[in-house]
């Protein structure tokens, strides 16, 4: 049967054979790959209509049973045409019709099959993964490295987030994927020394843009990093051996015939495929079936606001009231909540949100022996007793969901405390955020509880210092390109508060207007919100800030990219049922003055603008969109822009 298919794919000429190499392309032909094994190297190349964006990268993997990166001969190429059609309630785009080109290539060493590479290529996405046979009565290995690489053309700049060294940072708890990220710097940077997290988005000249990251990372395999060791050659690269503090290996063990996590590649000649693929989860199944259908939705939490001491019962309670008044569907209680409130009063606040339609998150420290953090509760979630007593105590109170804090690297083992949070956690019920932790790849599939991860730069910065305020804009055009693109993204924003202060008079002040706090709310994708919002905004925000962000869904059926550059400014629209939003935010050097075009909607369509003056002074009209379905656009710096219609 798969040299029939083999026959007919050849026969259109999807699969060129020659004797060391295998041309295949996505179905309409808009991506073109080569595969090769020259030199007993094997080594991929990536076109995009045309142009080449990778040039020669390599291939292979060593374990602990054989080296196979070299030596190794390509005897053969399986090719066939992949559709899937699924839906998700909680990520970018909610139905997803999905088409691409299989390739199997099969390598060989010493006349034997050792290594399988599967790929897949749509209209937008490369992604790759291995498949390691058996030898003999070897059934298990350790993999070592992988020589998987993305070798760039001459004059590629790249936009990276650094890796950070383990066990540095709060309480020893790094790394958490909360760097700064370094945007237009030329390619042969290896970061801070330790590589970049992904994802990572180049710029290939004149020529398009490359979005890097994997996917259907689990308890299987380890998490890896891209590291740059020549010029413009990157590569796949394992965890540091200090991570988690030094406990587990950086190796990965995986049984024999065994899969390694996708790597995936976005190609655009501009940045709508980098931002609009969903490619982490079109890889990917789900690994167990929802105990129940999950409540998404908005949210509120006094800690971002009041910090430490805003943990107590009355405060708590109260914010339960503003998120009654806000029509939303749940509270956030943070650290320290057993010490402060205790586990019986933590159930009559859950008693009592109920009475209003409110449910509750709690917060928990990931505990284990790989940081300091001193937050509590501590000794809960990374033994399965403990976390599962934890969890039906949990279920038989009410609470809605939980976020584990303070993870501690990328290892195979945290990838299974990962995966282990996660099951036990749908065994009862419950939806679960991760924060100080590692990137989501491909998690809002693969696990029907999984709500978020934080992995970025977030909101909690904005109240620690003022640089983050100041910077609050340039990341907000960064994050749509990268760090969101791939995954659901637990920020923590939108704060109409003037000051990062229980009393908005003290603390650090934000930039920003309060039309950017609305479009940041869109802007970011993310299917449960805590919004940072406080009690006090009834009285002393816009109502029609407020009243925006009483409305304002967090699930979401289309993305459309509409026009930005990563770090300068970003306009794209969301659709939620037949609801559309608009939103742009811009992060200067200057007023931004754009026309753009709105095909989605009708011709003289009647439209909320919401939008900023000179001075940040927001306000609110109706517009009517012109026969051309364009509208003329203009964000001040730091200033957002609203449509809805």
């Amino acid at each position: 049967m798969k040299s029939k298919v083999l026959l007919a794919i050849l026969s259109l000429g999807f699969c060129h054979l020659q004797a060391a190499e295998q041309t295949f392309s996505s179905p309409a032909g808009n991506i073109s790959v080569v595969v090769s094994d020259a030199d007993g190297k094997p080594s991929y190349t990536v076109s995009y209509q045309g142009v080449t964006l990778l040039s020669s990268s390599p291939l292979g993997l060593k374990t602990n049973v054989s080296d196979m990166t070299v030596g190794l001969s390509l005897t053969s190429c399986d090719v066939q045409q992949v559709n899937d059609t699924y839906t998700l309630r909680n990520i970018k785009q909610s139905h997803v019709d999905y088409q691409a080109t299989e390739a199997v290539c099969h390598f060989a060493q010493e006349g034997k099959p050792v290594l399988e590479v599967c790929f897949r290529v749509s209209e937008r996405d490369v992604a790759f993964r291995y498949r390691i046979l058996q030898r003999r009565e070897t059934r298990s290995c350790s993999v070592l490295a992988e020589a998987s690489g993305f070798r760039f053309p001459e004059g590629t700049t790249t936009f990276l987030c650094p890796q950070s060294k383990p066990m540095g940072g709060f309480a020893r708890t790094s790394p958490s994927y909360e760097t700064p990220y370094t945007l237009d710097e030329p390619v042969g940077r290896n970061g801070w020394g330790e590589g970049y997290t992904f994802p990572c988005l180049f710029k290939v000249g004149d020529s398009g843009w490359v979005l890097l990251s994997e996917t259907g990372v689990d308890g299987d395999y380890c998490a890896s990093r891209l590291l740059c060791d020549e010029g413009a050659l990157y590569r796949v690269g394992f965890p540091q051996q200090g991570e988690c503090n030094g406990s587990g290996s950086v190796e990965p063990q995986v049984p024999m015939p065994g899969l390694t996590p996708w790597r995936t590649i976005t190609v655009g000649r501009d940045l709508k495929n980098i931002v609009e693929t969903t490619v982490p989860f079109d890889l990917v199944q789900p690994k167990y079936k929802a105990s129940q259908e999950y409540v998404y939705g908005r949210g509120t939490w006094s800690w971002i606001i009041g910090m430490d001491p805003s943990c107590n019962y009355d405060e708590q309670r109260r914010y339960i009231d503003f998120a009654a008044a806000m029509g939303y569907e749940s509270v956030l209680i943070d650290a320290f909540w057993d010490r402060e409130i205790g586990y019986e009063r933590i159930a009559e606040l859950a008693r009592y949100g109920r009475t209003k339609g409110v449910g509750l998150f709690l917060w928990y420290n990931s505990n284990g022996s790989w940081n300091d953090a001193p937050q509590t509760p501590i000794g809960r979630m990374h033994r399965p007793i403990p976390r599962r007593e934890e969890m039906k105590w949990m279920r038989d109170t009410g609470i809605r969901g939980i976020k584990v804090d303070f993870f501690g690297g990328d290892k195979q083992n945290m990838m299974r405390l990962y995966e282990d949070i996660l099951a036990d956690a749908n065994d009862y019920g419950l939806l679960v955020i991760f924060h100080g932790c590692t990137l989501p790849r491909g998690w809002e599939r693969m696990y029907p509880n999984y709500a978020a991860s934080e992995a970025v730069l977030a909101s909690e910065n904005l109240h620690f210092g003022q640089g983050a305020c100041d910077a609050e804009a340039r990341n907000a055009c960064i994050h749509p390109f990268l760090r969101n693109t791939v995954g659901s993204m637990d920020f923590g924003g939108s704060t109409l508060n003037k000051f990062y202060g229980a009393d908005n008079q003290h603390g650090t002040r934000r930039v920003t207007s309060d039309v950017f706090a609305l479009a940041a709310a869109v802007l970011f994708q993310s299917a449960v919100q805590h919004f940072a919002l406080a009690p006090n905004n009834l009285t002393d925000a816009p109502a029609w800030a407020v009243d925006f962000m009483k409305q304002v869904p967090t699930t979401w059926d289309e993305v459309r990219f509409i026009d930005g550059y990563p770090g300068r400014y970003v306009i794209l629209a969301r659709r939620h049922a037949d609801q559309w939003f608009v939103v742009g935010v811009n992060a200067g050097p200057e007023t931004l003055k754009t026309t753009v075009s709105l095909p989605m909607f009708d011709k003289g369509a009647t439209m909320t603008l919401y939008s900023d003056d000179s001075q940040l002074q927001g306000s609110v009209k109706t517009v009517k969109l012109n026969k051309k379905q364009q509208i003329a656009l203009t964000i001040p710096v730091n200033g957002g822009v609203v449509i809805k219609k």
